[in-house]
């Protein structure tokens, strides 16, 4: 990957990501409150459905970012040692590379998003100093261990599929995609993923919820024994935002090359 390519992968998954979450966080906060712990109602219902949009809005263009340039450098390397047919297996492994290295930047946000989204009266500072002072750094990444298992087989996947259905549309029709297309195979491999992994979601955010507990942080105790809590809104959410998020990265990132 050549300069250029790396500037266009890094300003095009920053913007997609910002697009796609800032767009769809009314559907996270619904997605949160439903699988948190203390139920819906108490976690907030349907008040104050932007809580927690300042730590997502700081998270996201890095983290996307940082995912797209990991994806595509490692893609472009196993591209150039392994055979056309291994090619859903260096796009695997791209993108669970680009997961550990994104969640490095998106666990903290995310863990301070979803205390304010299942607390609406309080805010992001509030939650981001407290996390702090009650659980130091570490607390900032509660939940990486799962997040980051939730991630690669979302990824494994997500990507892999967008890729293939992406290389079908364009052997069919004997030139290369869209940016259009390219959503529509976005949108439907994100939903796939995204029911395929939810009980990993449900078991995340708990996770990171959870607060001092000593074995609140245990995955076992955070699946059971509502593994699909919160499905609909997860599945329609990265539906749509597959939709957005990879369209706009692929018309983004095509504009800047």
């Amino acid at each position: 990957m050549d300069r250029r390519e790396f500037t266009a992968s890094l300003l095009a998954g920053g913007c997609a990501g910002m697009c796609v979450d800032l767009a769809l966080f009314p559907l996270d906060t619904i997605k949160t409150r439903l699988q948190s712990q203390q139920g819906f109602q108490k976690a907030g219902g349907f008040r104050g459905i932007y809580a927690g949009v300042p730590s997502a809005a700081a998270g996201s263009f890095p983290s996307a970012a940082a995912f797209f340039v990991t994806y595509e450098t490692s893609k472009t390397l196993f591209g150039d040692f392994m055979a056309a047919p291994m090619a859903p297996v260096s796009h695997m492994m791209a993108a669970s590379l680009g997961e550990v290295v994104a969640c490095l930047v998106r666990v903290p946000t995310e863990v301070v998003k979803q205390r304010t989204q299942a607390s609406p009266s309080t805010n992001t500072y509030r939650v981001l100093l407290s996390t702090l002072r009650e659980e130091g750094l570490r607390g900032l990444y509660r939940g990486y261990g799962s997040t980051v298992l939730r991630e690669i087989p979302f990824s494994l996947v997500q990507f892999p599929l967008w890729e293939y259905l992406k290389s079908l549309w364009s052997w069919r029709e004997g030139r290369p995609v869209h940016s259009w297309q390219a959503a529509l195979c976005g949108a439907f491999a994100g939903a796939v993923a995204a029911f395929v992994t939810t009980p990993l979601d449900v078991a995340k955010t708990r996770i990171m919820l959870a607060k001092g507990a000593p074995h609140s942080h245990q995955l076992c105790t955070c699946v059971h024994p509502r593994l699909f809590a919160g499905s609909v809104p997860r599945i329609t959410f990265i539906s749509v935002g597959g939709f957005i998020f990879l369209g706009a990265y692929e018309k983004v990132r095509h504009t800047l090359l």
